[in-house]
């Protein structure tokens, strides 16, 4: 059995929603001291949907690929559901990772959080 799947792999080679966002409205950073995977998520919010996503990620293969897959997840979505978004959606989607590389799907879900987190303090409208 391949240690990563094909998506995996896929999300690393042709990472989705790569880059800044130089007038977003929610941006979460994050980090694992155990790792050094650096992941920071870019938020432009309107109207209670997330029309734009992206990122950059300093890391591994599954940290680049689980930053890539949330953003596919949570474009266009409204924030009701992107606030629900978790790790093991974002690994699901990936069509799993190791056991041992779970944290970066892990990360994934903390950058969004943090990230929706700032958008409420910018913005003082709750989620």
């Amino acid at each position: 059995m391949a240690l990563y799947s094909e998506k995996v792999m896929d999300h690393f080679r042709n990472p989705r929603n790569v880059g800044v966002i130089e007038d977003a409205n929610g941006i979460g950073e994050v980090g694992n001291a155990k790792c050094g995977d650096i992941m920071k998520m870019y938020l432009k919010i309107e109207d209670g949907i997330v029309q734009d996503v992206k990122f950059e990620t300093f890391g591994c293969g599954s940290a680049i690929a689980s930053s890539s897959m949330a953003t596919e997840l949570i474009k266009g979505k409204p924030l009701s559901e992107v606030k629900e978004l978790t790790n093991k959606a974002v690994a699901e989607a990936l069509d799993g990772l190791p056991d041992y590389k779970m944290h970066c799907s892990v990360l994934a879900e903390e950058a969004i959080q943090a990230a929706l987190e700032d958008y409420q303090k910018r913005t003082g409208k709750e989620i």
